[in-house]
C-alpha cells in the first residue's frame, strides 16, 4: 500500500457515512439529500455523492455506505451512475473487494414497468458478492405505483436502516442526535455582488455540453378541435457536430414558463438583474464544477427561469426543511403533521399534483422568512428532458425532429396542470429565432445493420423512433418494414400519415392502422396483430425478423405481448410454455425490444 493509499484508509473512519445516489430526474437526489441530513443530525461525517462524481477505487476503503438508485427506461441505469455501474460490473474484481463495507440500498422504480428496480436489486447483489455486508436483508424498493408512492416502502425501511446502523456505530459520549427542528446549515451559500461584475452567459456557464439550436418550425400534427395537443418540432444541426442514430435521443434543458416565474417573483421580491454568487457551504459534498451543475456566478433571472424547479411537486423533504425555516405555530404545526403523515401529504401534493411553488404559497408566513440560501436548498435544479429523434440523420441532413404530446391536464387546482418541458417546447415561435440547448444521448433500441425485416409496434408518440428508423432504412434501400400504428381517429391523430402513403406505394413500407374511435367497436393495434397472426409467424420463425415496441407503459406491452403469445400459438401451434420461451428467446438474443413510458 502506497502512503497516498494508507493516508486515504486513515481518513475513513468509523462515523464516516458515504450516501451515493444514481437520478435521472432528481427524485432519488432528493432522497439521498433527506439521508444526508439523517445522517449529520447524529453526528456522522457525512459525504453526499452522485454515484459517477465518487471515485469508485476508494469503496474498498469504506465502512458504511447506502446507495440511492433509480431505474430508467427498460432496466437502464441513471446517466450519473454509468461509470460506476460499469466498474463496480467488472467480472475480475476480486470477490473481498468490499468486505470491510456495511451497505444499505434504496430503489425507486414503477412496478408497471417489467424491468422494476432492477437497479438496485442488481447492485444489492453485487455489493454481496463482492464480500459487503448488508444491513438489512434486501434492498428497499420504492415504487411509483403504490398508492402512497415511495415513502410507503422507504419511510419504514429507513426506520430499520437507522436502527441497524446506530446499534453498530453508536453516538460518542456526550453527544445527542441534532432535532429535526434545529436547521441545519445549508449546503449552498449565495451572497449578493455588485451590479457591473463579469457574469457569462448561462448557456457558458451551465450548458457547455449543449449545442444552442434554431428552432426551424413548430407544427402541430392533431386536428386543432382535438383534446390532445401533439407538435412535430425541427431544429437546425448543420452548425453542429451533433450526429444521430435510428434509435438515439434528443435531451433538452427546459425553463420555467413566464406565468410561474411571475408567481416567483410575486412571492419573493428579488430584483431579476441582481448578481449573485454561489458557492459550496459544504466540504463532505461532491465538489461544484461538472457540467450542467449550480452556476457559480449568474443573474436572479437565469436562477428563477433556468434553475429553480418551480413546477416540481414536492416530497417529504421538502416539508421537513420548511418547517425548520419557520417560527409561525400554526404553520409549523401543519408542515410537521405533512412530515409525520404521508397518507395526508400525498393526496395534498400528490393526488393534487401540488407544485413547489404552491405550497409556499399555502404558506405565506413562512415563506416570507425565507432567504436566497434557504431558496436553494429548497428547489431542486431543473432536469433536463429526453425525446425520440422522429428524423433520420440521413433522409433529413442538418435536422432533427422530436415528436412531443404536450401535457396538460386538471386536477382539483384552479390552475391546469403543464408538463413543463412539453409546453416550454410547444410555446415556442420560430420566427422569434428561438434557440434551445440541446444534445444526443444513445437510446436504448438496438436496430438491425443488416437486411433483415423489422416489425415495429408504435401506437401514439410511440410512432416516433419507428419515423427516425423507417427514413434510414428507405434511404438504405431495406424495404422490409412493418408498422403497426394505433390512435384514435385517422382524421385527428394519425402522426406522419404524409410520411407513410408514399412509402406504401413505392413498396418500402406496410402499415397496419388501428383507429379506436372510428367504428363503434374499438380496435387496437393489439387486434392488427393478431389478425396478421400469419404474416407475423413467416418473419419472425423463417425470416429472423426484429420486433420493437414502443409507447405508453401502462397496458399496451402486456397486450402485445398476449397477442404475439396468440401468434405463436394459433399458427406456430406452440403449446403454451413454448410459446413463453419462443418469445423469451426473441427478447435474451435482442430481437425483441421495448421502449416504454408512463
Amino acid at each position: 500500500m502506497t502512503k497516498t493509499d494508507e493516508k486515504l484508509k486513515n481518513s475513513f473512519g468509523d462515523r464516516r457515512m458515504l450516501v451515493l445516489y444514481g437520478s435521472q430526474t432528481g427524485t432519488a437526489q432528493d432522497l439521498a439529500e433527506r439521508i444526508w441530513r439523517q445522517a449529520k443530525r447524529r453526528h456522522f461525517q457525512a459525504i453526499l455523492s452522485a454515484l459517477d462524481d465518487y471515485s469508485v477505487g476508494d469503496l474498498i476503503y469504506e465502512k458504511l455506505v447506502v446507495v440511492v438508485a433509480s431505474t430508467t427506461g427498460q432496466g437502464e441505469v441513471p446517466d450519473n451512475m454509468k461509470k460506476f455501474w460499469k466498474f463496480i460490473m467488472r467480472k475480475n474484481l476480486p470477490n473481498n473487494s468490499l468486505e470491510k463495507l456495511s451497505f444499505g440500498v434504496i430503489g425507486l422504480g414503477d412496478s408497471s414497468y417489467v424491468k422494476y428496480n432492477v437497479v438496485a436489486k442488481k447492485l444489492f447483489k453485487r455489493f454481496a458478492q463482492l464480500g459487503g455486508t448488508p444491513l438489512l436483508e434486501q434492498p428497499c424498493l420504492g415504487d411509483d405505483q403504490h398508492d402512497l408512492g415511495y415513502s410507503a416502502a422507504v419511510d419504514p425501511w429507513l426506520e430499520q436502516f437507522w436502527s441497524q446502523v446506530m446499534r453498530r456505530h453508536p453516538l460518542p459520549a456526550g453527544l445527542s442526535v441534532i432535532g429535526d427542528h434545529i436547521p441545519l446549515p445549508t449546503k449552498l451559500r449565495a451572497r449578493f455582488i455588485e451590479n457591473g461584475a463579469q457574469v457569462p452567459s448561462w448557456e457558458d456557464a451551465i450548458h457547455r455540453d449543449a449545442f444552442m439550436a434554431r428552432l426551424i418550425s413548430n407544427e402541430r400534427v392533431t386536428a386543432a378541435d382535438h383534446w390532445q395537443d401533439v407538435r412535430l418540432l425541427k431544429f437546425d444541426i448543420a452548425s453542429s457536430n451533433l450526429k444521430y442514430a435510428p434509435g438515439d435521443v434528443m435531451v433538452v434543458q427546459p425553463e420555467n414558463l413566464d406565468e410561474h416565474v411571475e408567481d416567483f417573483y410575486q412571492l419573493f421580491p428579488f430584483s431579476p438583474e441582481q448578481i449573485v454568487s454561489i458557492e459550496s457551504n459544504d466540504a463532505s459534498l461532491a465538489p461544484m464544477g461538472t457540467s450542467r451543475c449550480t452556476p457559480s456566478l449568474c443573474r436572479i433571472a437565469d436562477l428563477v427561469r433556468k434553475y429553480f424547479d418551480l413546477e416540481r411537486v414536492p416530497e417529504r423533504s421538502f416539508f421537513e426543511l420548511l418547517a425548520q425555516y419557520g417560527d409561525h405555530e400554526l404553520e409549523k404545526e401543519k408542515l410537521l403533521e405533512f412530515c409525520a403523515d404521508t397518507q395526508e401529504r400525498y393526496s395534498y401534493c400528490n393526488r393534487m399534483r401540488r407544485t413547489m411553488l404552491e405550497v409556499l404559497q399555502d404558506f405565506p408566513n413562512t415563506t416570507a422568512r425565507l432567504s436566497l440560501n434557504h431558496l436553494l436548498e429548497l428547489f431542486p435544479s431543473i432536469k433536463p428532458r429526453a425525446f425520440s429523434i422522429a428524423s433520420s440523420y440521413k433522409a433529413h441532413p442538418g435536422e432533427l425532429h422530436v415528436l412531443v404530446a404536450v401535457v396538460q391536464y386538471r386536477t382539483k387546482m384552479f390552475r391546469p396542470r403543464k408538463g413543463l418541458c412539453s409546453n416550454y417546447l410547444a410555446g415556442m415561435d420560430p420566427s422569434n429565432e428561438v434557440r434551445v440547448p440541446l444534445w444526443i444521448k444513445e437510446g436504448s433500441f438496438k436496430f438491425p445493420a443488416d437486411e433483415r425485416p423489422v416489425i415495429m409496434v408504435g401506437p401514439g408518440t410511440g410512432v416516433a423512433p419507428f419515423r427516425n428508423l423507417i427514413l434510414e432504412r428507405v434511404v438504405e434501400a431495406k424495404a422490409e418494414n412493418y408498422l403497426f400504428f394505433g390512435c384514435r381517429n385517422e382524421k385527428n391523430d394519425f402522426y406522419c400519415a404524409s410520411d407513410w402513403t408514399p412509402l406504401e406505394e413505392r413498396g418500402m413500407l406496410r402499415l397496419f392502422t388501428a383507429f379506436s374511435r372510428d367504428q363503434e367497436e374499438k380496435v387496437y393495434v393489439t387486434d392488427r396483430l393478431r389478425e396478421q397472426a400469419a404474416l407475423l409467424w413467416k418473419l419472425l420463425s423463417e425470416e429472423n425478423a426484429d420486433f420493437y415496441i414502443a409507447g405508453n407503459a401502462k397496458r399496451m406491452p402486456e397486450d402485445v405481448q398476449a397477442a404475439l403469445k396468440h401468434v405463436c400459438m394459433s399458427v406456430g401451434h406452440h403449446k403454451p410454455a413454448e410459446a413463453d420461451e419462443f418469445l423469451k428467446k426473441l427478447e435474451q438474443t435482442g430481437r425483441y425490444q421495448a421502449e416504454t413510458w408512463s
